[in-house]
């Protein structure tokens, strides 16, 4: 058997216990919301273009860096051992820092203290790529939001954040993605909002891009006017969006419309 028919197997294998794993449960990841097509596309490693960011990844892995001039594998080894499951874990307080940070803030974190190396800019393709390779190491395991009571207060921001209305539609996340969940919006069903699947390769992008990313997406398309990329605003979302989620398997890299 070859390798590529491996990928193709065990793909497939996967996004069949996705459908089991969320048998009984009303929660529903945007991949199931989709088509046969664009299933197809996501569930086969060597057609979902986001596969292409996770090799260019893997060389940044091996890539030594900054002043220290280390890799990330001088400290972490192979990513498929050392990664597996981190990404389900994030949001989480940064010891060095005693507050909060995503994934892409603990990569940068890596790389400020360890590689001594300039941090990667917010949905730069090298910081999406280390993203992704990362968090394709928890592809159908559960997220599981850290226990840690230092993230409630950031989690009920984000909570105020996902139903407050805002910009001229005043509209807020809620009004979509629980109000009108399943229902269609110019021809795409509106998702429940999980995000199972980031980073993600939209076709309306053409390209791999973060939870950031659609937030900021979604906060336009209510004509408000967008956060920078550094905001806390985006941090509190996703701790609060990844918690709703808790226990859902992730399938990232996901590919969306």
């Amino acid at each position: 058997m070859t390798r590529l028919q491996l990928a193709v197997i065990l793909a497939g294998v996967f996004c069949a216990s996705l459908a089991v794993a969320q048998a009984g449960d009303p929660r529903r990841s945007g991949y199931l919301e989709m088509g046969p097509a664009l299933q197809k596309m996501q569930n086969d490693d060597t057609a979902n273009p986001a596969m292409l960011f996770v090799q260019a990844g893997a060389a940044i892995w091996a890539e030594k860096a900054g002043a220290a001039g280390k890799s990330c594998a001088d400290c972490h080894g192979d990513a498929a051992a050392s990664m597996k499951g981190v990404a389900a874990r994030y949001p989480a307080v940064a010891p060095a820092l005693g507050r909060p940070v995503d994934l892409e803030g603990k990569i940068n974190l890596c790389r400020t203290t360890h590689q001594q190396a300039p941090a990667l800019a917010p949905e730069s393709d090298r910081l999406l790529a280390l993203s992704v390779l990362v968090t394709l190491q928890s592809r159908g395991l559960p997220i599981a939001p850290p226990d840690d009571s230092r993230l409630a207060a950031l989690r009920a921001q984000g909570a105020d954040l996902y139903k407050r209305r805002q910009g001229q539609l005043n509209l807020s996340c809620a009004n979509c993605h629980d109000d009108n969940a399943g229902r269609k919006l110019a021809g795409a069903t509106i998702p429940q909002a999980h995000p199972t699947g980031y980073p993600i390769y939209r076709l309306e992008w053409q390209a791999l891009g973060s939870l950031k990313r659609r937030l900021r997406n979604c906060i336009v398309g209510m004509r408000a006017e967008p956060w920078d990329y550094d905001a806390a605003e985006y941090l509190a979302l996703e701790a609060y969006l990844m918690d709703r989620a808790r226990g859902m398997p992730m399938d990232a890299p996901g590919v969306r419309p």
